[in-house]
């Protein structure tokens, strides 16, 4: 079956103040379903991706056409980005809460690091936190649609939370503070599906 956009768990306006609904619905519907129409078609017109996960697919980055690498990066990353938030957030617990302030001594550190390296990224891309096999936890950033889980990421990994620092993700509200934005991004952070995934990673 053709890849689709996944419906949001959440309505278009829920996370605002942090993003407003106006943004939501232009990234949700029109910036995301352009990476899936265009994944679409680069898929049908090439047998040998046809009826293989994303995942297995993007894998192999280093080998994909760039249609299939930008776009089947975009559809992944944005399809984990709208389950990594939830209105409200919430806090971390459990076992990532611990691996967190093993590795980075606290959370404001963990979200120091991650902030500087969002801010830091030239121009368009993603800031993740990634899980390795043994639970440890590092900071990784990656240019356009780029994820840890492609080839072509140095010191890839199991994303854990993965936030898009892309203009289009803040500008209506934030213009260019790309640091305002990744600063206030944490207040809608779903930790329970963190965590979730830091247990899948382990």
């Amino acid at each position: 079956m053709p890849f689709e956009v996944p419906p949001l768990r959440y309505d278009y306006g829920a996370l605002a103040p942090t993003i407003d609904e106006q943004t939501m619905r232009l990234h949700h519907d029109k910036h995301h379903q352009a990476y899936v129409d265009k994944l679409n078609e680069a898929v049908a017109s090439d047998p040998s991706l046809q009826g293989r996960e994303l995942t297995d697919i993007l894998a192999k980055a280093s080998s994909l056409p760039k249609v299939v690498r930008n776009n089947g990066g975009g559809h992944w990353n944005h399809s984990f980005f709208w389950d990594s938030m939830t209105p409200g957030g919430s806090q971390p617990n459990g076992r990532l809460a611990d691996a967190i302030i093993s590795r980075f001594g606290s959370l404001d550190a963990m979200q120091n690091e991650f902030n500087t390296a969002g801010v830091g990224q030239f121009g368009s891309g993603w800031v993740w936190l990634v899980g390795g096999s043994g639970g440890d936890l590092r900071i990784v950033a990656t240019p356009n649609q780029d994820n840890p889980l492609m080839d072509v990421v140095d010191d890839g990994g199991t994303p854990i939370l993965g936030n898009d620092v892309w203009e289009h993700a803040y500008y209506l509200t934030y213009n260019n503070r790309r640091a305002d934005y990744l600063k206030a991004w944490w207040n809608v952070v779903d930790w329970g599906k963190a965590d979730e995934r830091f247990g899948a990673a382990r």
